[in-house]
């Protein structure tokens, strides 16, 4: 809880150090592959990946991703989600090939296990656009950015601000 706080508060090597403390007393209860390690590793992940800190970023989301991919559906929106965040460090690495791979295995997830018109696969399209937009394909970014606006045009109220 207190990560989360200090996360909130963009007090991010605070946050890291209480999430760390919890994963410390929680691996000595708990087997290496209970979902509540996956929880704490993807929140030290998110403050890495706040902190600029990619490299960090990226073990913490990958052993989250190892425990979900474990004790998860394969459809399980959790598991998107940590496609998600994997891809989301690799564009911001650069790496614009692994984060589509990634974008596109949470995409594929969302379209399983939510409606057609969910927000967050409206959410997905953009993560697509960008890194299409980051690799200098502005019109395959357009096109995913379009599939966004289309879900956003029918899932939101016509005032919502997006």
């Amino acid at each position: 809880m207190l990560g989360w706080v200090k996360r909130d508060q963009g007090q991010y090597k605070e946050a890291a150090s209480f999430y760390e403390m919890s994963l410390k007393i929680k691996r000595k209860t708990l087997p290496e592959d209970h979902p509540a390690l996956a929880n704490i590793y993807n929140n030290i992940g998110q403050v890495y990946n706040n902190m600029g800190e990619y490299s960090k970023a990226l073990e913490f989301y990958e052993k989250s991703h190892q425990i979900n991919e474990k004790t998860l559906l394969p459809n399980h929106a959790d598991l998107a989600i940590s496609y998600n965040n994997i891809g989301q460090v690799y564009n911001k690495m650069g790496d614009y090939s692994k984060a589509l791979e990634f974008y596109e295995k949470s995409h594929k997830i969302y379209e399983k296990a939510l409606p057609p018109n969910h927000p967050e696969l409206a959410t997905s399209y953009i993560c697509i656009g960008l890194v299409y937009n980051n690799m200098g394909d502005y019109s395959k970014a357009l096109e995913f950015y379009e599939k966004s606006h289309q879900i956003y045009e029918k899932a939101l109220p016509s005032n919502h601000p997006l």
